[in-house]
């Protein structure tokens, strides 16, 4: 299913046009032995957007990745990136994963390594590459073994925005950096973002700097997807209210309640908006660290999936090779 739609939101590349989707799942689940990592997880990621993938350690968001990149196989549903099977040449090329391990060759010098991305992408772009390890002051003539962990990281960064993806995965990719070299990595990410259109999906619990680059947002807890859209529309679907007295109106709210809360040693909660409210006095929309916070400290809180992250049936993200979805 195509909605070709104009991103309004703030946050990182706001000015770009999209239309499409990078990632659609539908009914999307993957077992193991132990259980459910993923069950019943259905969501479009449209194109040119910096999506955080949040939830607990645990909740299914290395699964959905390994699913979308087909180092694993889903046991229910369907995945489909820009519209081609996970592990299609067409969905290679287009994407590019940075795993937290960063797997690199340590005997390689940099300036090999980079080679290795020229041979292997037919779009590298070797100026992008080198600008990125040029900034860490890293030699090209060092080998990778003799790099420190936020040199490592940088030339896997490197690696990835040399291959020029439309779709760019990382999972948890600054874990190993200092805080200043973080917000430049991410500096990096949003400009480039924008600047080339290219889609990404960074997994983080670092939400404060999730904020300072993403305008999209899907969150899993407990194998499920709790939230999934706009940052903007997600936010404006809900309210931080500070309520006088005793918290007994909190019963009569026309809102549902997704968590109680004391606020400055008041009673109020955040809720979900059920129609619309005058913001201000002791009405405030919740920052996007609240918003998350609020949905995974609250499991049985029914999940929100806003207009821009829902698909339509299956049969739209299927392509026309004959491919059947996958069922238990």
């Amino acid at each position: 299913m195509k909605h070709p739609e104009t991103h309004h939101g703030s946050g990182a590349g706001s000015a770009r046009p999209v239309g499409g989707s990078a990632i659609e799942a539908q009914g999307l689940g993957k077992k193991y032995r132990r259980g459910w990592a993923l069950q019943d997880v259905s969501f479009r990621l449209p194109t040119g957007r910096v999506c955080g993938l949040v939830g607990p350690n645990g909740a299914g968001k290395s699964t959905l990745m390994g699913l979308a990149t087909h180092m694993i196989r889903p046991t229910t549903g369907a995945l489909r990136v820009f519209g081609a099977a996970p592990g299609s040449t067409e969905a290679v090329l287009r994407t590019a994963f940075l795993t937290q391990e960063k797997p690199l060759f340590r005997r390689f010098t940099v300036a090999e390594t980079l080679r290795l991305g020229h041979e292997f992408n037919p779009r590298w772009d070797q100026e992008v590459a080198e600008g990125i390890v040029h900034a860490g002051r890293v030699p090209l003539e060092a080998k990778v073994g003799t790099l420190s962990g936020g040199q490592r990281t940088r030339v896997a960064f490197a690696l990835a925005f040399g291959k020029r993806p439309d779709l760019l995965i990382l999972d948890e990719p600054m874990a190993d950096l200092d805080p200043l070299v973080r917000r430049e990595l991410m500096t990096t990410l949003k400009t480039e973002a924008a600047e080339h259109g290219t889609t990404v999906l960074v997994s983080s619990h670092m939400l404060a700097e999730l904020e300072y680059i993403c305008d999209y947002l899907l969150v899993i807890a407990n194998g499920g997807l709790r939230l999934a859209g706009e940052v903007d529309e997600l936010r404006a679907a809900h309210a931080v209210l500070d309520l006088a007295g005793d918290g007994s109106s909190l019963a009569g709210t026309p809102h549902r309640v997704i968590e109680p809360r004391g606020h400055e040693g008041r009673p109020g909660a955040l809720v979900r908006l059920d129609e619309p409210i005058a913001y201000g006095g002791p009405a405030e929309p919740p920052t996007l660290e609240e918003l998350l916070l609020a949905y995974l400290r609250s499991p049985d809180a029914p999940g929100l999936i806003a207009p821009s992250a829902r698909v339509g049936d299956i049969h739209d993200i299927i392509v026309h090779d004959g491919t059947k979805a996958v069922t238990a």
